[in-house]
């Protein structure tokens, strides 16, 4: 049995990549060794770090998704036995989905007795209506076993509506028993925390690499030890949902 553990958003430039990346590192970190895969046909940005062994799949012809390829993939990730993350680009979101709805790909993981996770990401200032009506239509098409994990990154601004926070949503009220796990991505100071983190990440660079540079100015490995430790914290919990999914089926 594997975790499969998909990112999808329909809004782009919301920090999938970033997400999947982080998500990575820390099961690397683990002792864990995931099968990492990238599905962006236009900026392929996970497939970047190399330390990370991501597979790159386009799987997209023109506007179609090009089903051979496709299947190609998803025969990988059938006969997988440790966990899979998946990166999806915003551009080929809605053939995809619909490719994987018809063909009903989340009953086919099931039944060869893995566990579907889908990450979907929100987002503050003007992106926050677009991601929150995504996270309720994405809800929608996948089949009640899916599992769904929804990262708010406040990276654009807070997550908040007429003084509501997240959980105070419609959105997320009319689909709280979809919702597995929520990840709060830490709002880091921008011109020194945040700074480091976005070098580190343009660089395509992971904690670990980052911290090994003899080049690094002391603080600024200080800043990194002390982000990395806060938001591997925050993903703890994600350990979890496989537990929960056994549970439920028992």
């Amino acid at each position: 049995m594997a975790n499969i553990h998909m990112f999808l958003q329909g809004k782009g430039g919301v920090g999938k990549s970033f997400a999947a990346t982080l998500m990575a590192q820390k099961m690397i970190e683990d002792g864990k060794k995931p099968l990492c895969i990238d599905l962006d046909p236009v900026n392929p940005t996970f497939s970047g770090y190399k330390a990370l062994g991501v597979k790159y799949f386009d799987v997209m012809n023109g506007d179609d998704v090009d089903q051979w390829r496709f299947d190609q993939m998803i025969e990988l990730i059938a006969k997988s036995k440790v966990d899979v993350i998946i990166d999806n680009g915003a551009s080929s979101f809605i053939p995809l989905v619909s490719y994987i709805k018809k063909t009903e790909i989340p009953e086919l993981l099931q039944g060869a007795g893995h566990i579907l996770i889908i990450h979907t990401l929100i987002v503050g200032g003007e992106a926050l209506a677009d991601t929150v009506v995504g996270l309720a239509k994405t809800i929608s098409i996948f089949p009640e076993e899916t599992k769904f994990v929804v990262w708010l990154n406040p990276f654009a601004g807070p997550i908040e509506n007429e003084g509501k926070e997240f959980t105070e949503f419609k959105a997320y009220k009319d689909n709280k028993k979809r919702v597995t796990a929520i990840v709060e991505i830490p709002e880091f100071q921008q011109q020194t925390f945040e700074r480091n983190l976005r070098e580190m990440f343009k660089s395509k660079l992971t904690f670990v690499e980052a911290l090994k540079m003899p080049e690094l100015p002391i603080v600024t490995r200080q800043r990194l030890t002390m982000m990395r430790r806060d938001i591997y914290k925050r993903l703890g919990q994600l350990a979890e949902i496989p537990k929960l999914a056994v549970n439920e089926a028992g």
